[in-house]
């Protein structure tokens, strides 16, 4: 089971950013994400907003850096970890204009890029870039049509729907991948419906343990019936963690305690089915996430 890391300091909701990000910069989370690299995780993760309404700013904050400038700067100082959008809401996005991004992205990279991808839930950022937001689930789907032919092997991609038609337009530099996955977000049934018949892997969006076995039993029948044999990805989101006794108040939820207690609990994610999961560490600065990353890494990734 492989592990991942959604980055501090680039998206900072109030549900999950610590204290110490709203001061933090670049450096912090180019160090942040060095550390995942040197540590083993699968991939470090940039989240998607283009504008926050005052409404939800409240709660949502309105840092949320761009996740293809993001993943491309990050793309420069580590050497191996893949990087994942979690998730892009390409519905916002032309198909031509987000292939051309994420290809130059996976190009650069040397072919570290996974597209994770999702419907969106702010329905003022849909109405000021002129996006049906009712409809979003459609738009979502074509464009993941349309994206597996534009992040394709083909100079000259084609594609013909309802919503976006387009041929004989070139677009160079090509993935570096012969095939981009595509990783769908969500977990209502209906994005579990298109993780399974649209996508090569899924992010759930928070599921507790308890939901999740359910889950992945529709994903791989939806899967059966429709004929899919293609490799897929079942994600979780764990618990926050702690690595070791902490000295402060970490919460009530997160997991601490010894690397082969923690190790013993987040396999269960495996018997589950799960192929990945995604952690999130409590820290009260760079130097300490730093430190429970590289614990993680060395105590329990090897366990898992």
């Amino acid at each position: 089971m492989e592990y991942g890391i959604q980055l501090p300091v680039q998206s900072q909701s109030t549900i999950y950013a610590e204290p110490w990000e709203a001061a933090a910069g670049p450096e912090d989370l180019a160090e942040v994400a060095r550390a995942a690299d040197r540590a083993g995780f699968a991939y470090v993760a940039a989240c998607d907003h283009v504008a926050v309404p005052r409404r939800l700013a409240p709660a949502m904050s309105t840092v949320w850096y761009d996740p293809v400038a993001t993943l491309a700067f990050l793309a420069g100082v580590t050497e191996r970890v893949r990087l994942l959008s979690h998730v892009a809401v390409v519905g916002l996005r032309h198909p031509l204009l987000t292939a051309k991004q994420y290809a130059t992205l996976d190009h650069l990279s040397a072919g570290r890029l996974i597209l994770g991808v999702g419907a969106g839930h702010v329905q003022e950022e849909f109405e000021a870039l002129g996006v049906d937001f009712a409809g979003r689930g459609a738009v979502l789907d074509e464009s993941i049509d349309a994206l597996r032919k534009t992040l394709g092997p083909e100079e000259f991609p084609e594609h013909h729907g309802k919503l976006y038609d387009f041929e004989g337009l070139g677009q160079r530099p090509r993935p570096a991948q012969s095939r981009v996955p595509v990783w769908v977000g969500g977990s209502s049934p209906a994005a579990v419906r298109r993780a399974a018949l649209k996508g090569d892997g899924w992010l759930p969006q928070g599921d507790p343990r308890d939901r999740l076995p359910a889950q992945i039993e529709r994903i791989r029948r939806l899967r059966a019936e429709a004929g899919i044999e293609a490799p897929f990805t079942v994600g979780a989101i764990a618990e926050p963690l702690y690595v070791g006794t902490p000295t402060w108040d970490v919460g009530r939820r997160t997991l601490g305690g010894a690397p082969d207690a923690l190790a013993e609990s987040l396999r269960a994610y495996r018997a589950m089915g799960v192929d990945q999961i995604q952690v999130r560490f409590r820290s009260r600065g760079r130097t300490e996430l730093i430190d429970q990353i590289s614990a993680f890494g060395a105590d329990i990734g090897p366990h898992l």
